[in-house]
């Protein structure tokens, strides 16, 4: 196969351009529960695992808070390098794939108006690491198998159980790519020790958070099923959820995705990365039947658009040309616009007034009773707007019975009275009283847009705790937002 030089200069004039777009929008106020959950799990509460997460998101969170606590941009260096790192590796798969100069460009351009990494290229979450991640597990795999170099496989599986302390779904990668392989070749790839010792290096990698899911009775596989029915209760309908997967790429990028896939389906040129279809079916299978999120697929978007633009390519040199800017330009407006509308999601306007409504509230405990009072909340997101406020405010360290807080530490014993934001539900009857004491508007905590439908919510004093929290928080402890 003919290679072409890497196109260095264009494409990273594309991941430049979003790198600063993104930095620029870090520096914007922003509360979005997932990020303050890495700091609150890497600040305070950095464990091997948590309960819906490995460690690597938070280790950067609490890294960042340390360097600069409450610094917006610090934050969201990680996630920012790791956009751009996409957009590159994109490029570089078109490479191994035969692309020329333009179709790295095109193939760099689709990754880079993807309208969800738009949305979240600048918070650091696990899903905003993971699409860099997977495309540099493809990359290394389309790298060897033009090259064949054994070193590559070794690197593969050191990239993989990076992931896998990321977010656990490269685990399930990782298992349909040998399938498909199996299926479908390069045969070749599954003699070789060096895949198997790629394969064995990424489990030791992963072990630690597998070895903390292990003994805590795997409550990631739960969150699987709690997964599945808030989305039931989200879209009604699992082709609503593939449908908001689709709209959330952008045309350009589901453009060529639809073209790398067609193309990777025929023809004898594509037939050592014909598996590469065979993975994107089942794992689309996986997501639909599972009730998986709708941004499951998005990290495994890369190495199809690669494939597309060099489609398009092989269209081109063979003289059927099309113009495609028309549709790049309407991906970068409508990857721009995803990227503004991100101040708006992320708005503090809501979480701030949960903040501070709550500090109010706990100001007016009488100082006696304060070093008694814990503060709770539910759902998990209220507490991670809690536990994340400005130390100045005054307020204890926050707790929470759902998700990964219920597996936090609870409160200090000394502490037998509880200031609790949202619905005690089953808490409430572990105390004596439960009295109103304030109501706030709340970003609602289930649904895609948080803060956009806030909900009342009310502020409670419970007093009079008839167990020790020992007891009380192993018996409370859920997974499911409401």
């Amino acid at each position: 196969m003919r290679i072409s030089r890497p196109a260095w200069g264009p494409v990273s004039i594309v991941a430049g351009i979003v790198a600063v777009a993104h930095l620029v929008l870090a520096a914007v106020p922003r509360r979005w529960f997932d990020e303050d959950l890495m700091v609150a799990i890497g600040r305070d509460h950095l464990d091997w695992g948590a309960v819906d997460q490995p460690p690597l998101t938070p280790l950067l969170a609490g890294a960042a808070e340390a360097i600069a606590p409450g610094d917006q941009v610090v934050l969201a260096l990680p996630a920012v390098l790791a956009t751009a790192a996409a957009i590159v590796l994109t490029a570089l798969m078109a490479r191994e794939l035969g692309g020329d100069r333009r179709a790295q460009v095109l193939a760099a351009l689709g990754q880079a108006t993807c309208v969800a990494a738009a949305q979240f290229g600048h918070w650091l979450t696990p899903y905003t690491l993971e699409p860099a991640l997977w495309a540099g597990l493809f990359w290394l795999l389309l790298r060897w198998i033009r090259l064949r170099d054994d070193r590559l496989l070794l690197l593969l599986g050191a990239v993989a159980g990076l992931a896998a302390q990321t977010r656990f779904q490269v685990l399930a990668l990782g298992i349909v790519l040998l399938g498909a392989v199996a299926l479908a070749g390069p045969h070749e790839l599954l003699r070789r020790p060096r895949l198997w010792a790629g394969v064995a290096l990424g489990l030791v990698i992963a072990a630690p958070t597998l070895a903390w899911q292990a003994s805590h009775g795997w409550p990631q596989a739960d969150m699987a099923r709690v997964v599945a029915h808030e989305n039931e209760l989200i879209y009604g309908s699992r082709l609503l959820v593939v449908l908001h997967s689709a709209a959330v790429t952008g045309p350009l990028t589901l453009g060529l995705l639809v073209c790398g896939l067609a193309a990777l389906c025929r023809g004898e040129r594509w037939r050592e990365h014909r598996f590469l279809a065979v993975v994107f079916g089942v794992l689309l299978a996986a997501v639909v039947l599972s009730g998986g999120r709708h941004y499951y697929l998005l990290p495994l978007c890369t190495p199809y658009l690669a494939a597309g633009a060099v489609a398009l390519q092989h269209r081109r040199e063979a003289g059927k040309r099309r113009a495609a800017w028309p549709v790049v330009a309407l991906s970068a407006v409508l990857a721009a616009g995803a990227l503004g509308f991100t101040t708006v999601m992320a708005s503090p306007r809501f979480a701030d007034e949960l903040v501070t409504t709550t500090a109010s509230a706990f100001r007016e405990i009488p100082p006696e009773q304060r070093a008694r009072t814990a503060l709770g909340a539910t759902p998990y997101v209220y507490a991670t707007y809690l536990d994340t406020a400005p130390a100045e405010l005054g307020l204890p360290p926050a707790a929470s019975t759902n998700r990964a807080y219920g597996w936090f530490a609870p409160p200090p014993e000394r502490q037998d009275r509880m200031l609790f934001v949202g619905d005690p539900g089953r808490l409430r009857s572990s105390f004596a009283e439960a009295r109103p004491v304030a109501e706030v508007d709340a970003p609602t905590p289930l649904g895609t847009y948080g803060g956009l439908v806030p909900e009342r919510t009310t502020i409670w004093l419970l007093t009079g705790r008839t167990a020790p929290w020992a007891e009380l928080w192993p018996e409370h402890r859920d997974l499911e937002l409401g």
